[in-house]
């Protein structure tokens, strides 16, 4: 029966296999079994704790023998492991705890020695050119980080590179990748959503070069996003001075026109009802001051859902009627009724007629013959009010005052007045 064998990578595969050698071959002697001596050591992948080791030992001799790769490891608590991973590159989280007890690190000087080799130019272009690479792949953090190094290399104040062969041609050099590595990283802010250093980078580019045409689109576009919309149009407009066809700029600046558009037509709908507004208070100041009704706000009004005095059909007719919000106030019984807009024309009874009767009054005392009706003076004294006078003329004359655009009703059984009087003078005098 025959046998599959996986064929090495560098196999000739020239050869026929299935052709059989017309000359006796030599049957090639069998390796000979590695002894336990001559075996190739185990790599572990950390060193072993002897003492930590012995104690689990010894805490269960009737355990197995940990393999030397187990053995490395759990010998080792989870800190300590995390630790000695942390001094391995590839692991690597944080960089300050890196070192061993002198605060070096073999591997790491290792490679940011191989890093640093060649001169500034060719070490920010390879950063730079590691920040295209991953930038094509839409890794856009990575790719960030990479040009951050770039630029660091390129501004650095210590040079710890090797010294140029030519210099006026590293200068050139540095130029460009400072220049690409600006206007790289304000894309990557871009797509990262950093608007704001996306437009500082484009600043800094501009510096370096005004006329660098995707400085002014990728401020114009982060402006945009940040809804900066007179930034973003200068910036569009700038660049389009210098490229008027270019189609990226085109497409962002119909973008802040557009938006530019919107925000005008809501701050001019904004105006016009702040203007509507501010000629229905001025109205209906007059017509309160017409009628002798006197109005004052505290620090915390009530919370009427945006109602308030107005005038009805028309806000802005001098000819309409006034409503005022008016709480029914049971005090007797801690009860109460709110009419969100009482006509000045109409009367107490009005109202009483389609409130009566109470759904909690039992004893039948709220029927609209048998209460009285009282209101609060201006010095904090009580006026009855008719129930058959119109609101206007109870309200007009300047006894009372409406405070907070609310106007407020004491209904009382008439048997229970006497009660409410005294109670209500109580009050007033420990005030």
């Amino acid at each position: 029966m025959g046998q599959i064998e996986e064929l090495p990578d560098d196999f000739d595969e020239s050869l026929d296999l299935n052709r059989r050698s017309e000359t006796k071959t030599e049957t090639a002697p069998a390796p000979e079994p590695a002894s336990k001596d001559n075996a190739p050591a185990e790599e572990l992948p950390f060193p072993v704790n002897e003492e930590r080791l012995k104690q689990m030992e010894e805490s269960d001799p009737k355990a197995p023998k940990m393999p030397p790769v187990m053995a490395s490891i759990r010998s080792h608590t989870t800190e300590e492991l995390a630790d000695m991973m942390n001094k391995t590159p590839l692991f690597m989280t944080d960089i300050s705890k890196a070192g061993d007890e002198k605060g070096e690190n073999t591997f790491l000087d290792a490679i940011q020695a191989i890093q640093n080799e060649g001169t500034r130019g060719e070490v920010a272009q390879s950063y730079r050119e590691q920040g295209n690479e991953a930038a094509q792949e839409k890794r856009w953090a990575d790719a960030k980080e990479f040009y951050n190094k770039a630029i660091a290399v390129v501004l650095a104040k210590e040079n710890k590179w090797d010294k140029p062969e030519n210099a006026d041609e590293e200068k050139k050099l540095l130029r460009q990748v400072e220049e690409a590595s600006y206007i790289n990283r304000a894309l990557c802010h871009l797509e990262l959503g950093n608007y704001r250093s996306c437009t500082l980078d484009c600043a800094s580019i501009l510096k370096l070069n005004p006329k660098n045409i995707k400085a002014f689109y990728r401020s114009a576009m982060a402006c945009y996003k940040l809804d900066k919309i007179a930034e973003a149009e200068d910036a569009a407009s700038r660049g389009l001075a210098l490229d008027p066809e270019n189609k990226s700029l085109q497409l962002v600046s119909g973008k802040i026109a557009e938006r530019k558009a919107l925000i005008e037509q809501v701050a001019a709908k904004r105006r016009a009802e702040n203007e509507k507004s501010k000629k229905e208070k001025q109205l209906l100041d007059v017509a309160l001051k017409a009628r002798q009704i006197r109005t004052r706000k505290t620090e915390q009004p009530p919370d009427m859902d945006g109602g308030g005095i107005c005038l009805t059909p028309d806000p802005l007719s001098p000819e309409s009627t006034v409503e005022f919000p008016t709480v029914l106030l049971y005090h007797m019984d801690a009860q109460s009724d709110f009419i969100k807009g009482f006509p000045e024309m109409t009367c107490i009874e009005d109202h009483l007629d389609y409130i009566f009767p109470l759904p909690w009054d039992e004893k039948g005392e709220y029927t609209v013959k048998n209460v009285e009706c009282f209101m609060e003076t201006v010095t904090g004294g009580l006026i009855k009010a008719g129930k058959k006078l119109p609101l206007l003329q109870i309200l007009g004359g300047g006894k009372v005052e409406v405070v907070d655009e609310l106007v407020r009703i004491y209904v009382i059984p008439s048997a229970k007045t006497g009660q409410f009087i005294s109670e209500m003078k109580t009050r007033k005098e420990s005030q």
